[in-house]
């Protein structure tokens, strides 16, 4: 088998595995709000009230995606926007206790997930796992 089979199997299983995990997180996670959603919240919760432009910049997402993202995340009194009192044109947005509710279940129920998908492997199969992703991202 060549190389570049190999690397196209590798990619295909990775996104089998990332699409069965975000099967899994809707079916445990009963809130009808999507991972983007979550990360969007952990953003506001970690660093507090932001802007959409960092916001959408620290996710990697486009303007137009993390508005119709805070849209619902305000419909569902998860968000708040504010305004800069010295700039009424400055548009902010905020996590509400609701939202940070919902976000600690969201961590709780992503804890699970992981743990169901890592206890297939045991310990010298998470070291390997860990070293490989290390080496990846380095």
């Amino acid at each position: 088998m060549d190389q570049n089979q190999t690397i196209f199997e590798l990619i295909h299983k990775m996104e089998q595995i990332t699409n069965n995990m975000i099967i899994q997180w809707n079916q445990m996670f009963h809130e009808n709000l999507g991972i983007s959603h979550i990360l969007v919240l952990s953003h506001l919760h970690k660093n507090g009230r932001s802007r959409p432009s960092d916001i959408a910049k620290g996710l990697g997402l486009t303007p137009p995606t993390l508005t119709h993202l805070s849209e619902k995340l305000i419909k569902k009194g998860l968000v708040v926007r504010e305004r800069n009192e010295v700039d009424r044109r400055a548009l902010y947005l905020k996590i509400t206790d609701d939202g940070c509710d919902i976000l600690s279940s969201a961590q709780e129920k992503g804890l699970q997930l992981r743990m169901q998908l890592f206890e297939k492997l045991d310990r010298e199969e998470l070291n390997q796992l860990l070293n490989i992703y290390s080496k990846l991202n380095g």
